[in-house]
């Protein structure tokens, strides 16, 4: 069976050490779709976390680690859980402002 919908990767997103403080900065663009996946890889030297929310601690990622968050595995159907269009992703430190890399968030839809 061929089915009609196809997966689509979005172009990485992405925040530089520098752009990582104490309060949430935007990584990236705003979603346009609900997205079925969410990679996100902390390449910094330090510990941060993410929020789709800009307010709230959701994701801890250790430095030099990543989290994947895939809502629809095994699924095809389309009435399945995904993240919401319209969100921004955020990212701030865990204690200590990063000194290099940047963190990197690719979302998948489809």
């Amino acid at each position: 069976m061929a089915y009609k919908n196809r997966a689509t990767i979005e172009t990485v997103r992405s925040l530089a050490f520098g752009g990582i403080g104490a309060a949430y900065a935007a990584v990236g663009a705003i979603t346009t779709v609900p997205t079925r996946i969410l990679y996100a890889v902390n390449a910094t030297d330090k510990d941060l976390w993410i929020s789709d929310d800009g307010t709230n601690n959701k994701f801890f990622i250790p430095t030099g680690s990543f989290i994947l968050i895939d809502l629809t595995a095994n699924k095809v159907r389309d009435d399945g859980f995904f993240l919401p269009e319209q969100t921004y992703w955020y990212a701030k430190h865990a204690g200590a402002a990063p000194t290099s890399g940047s963190i990197y968030i690719t979302l998948i839809n489809g």
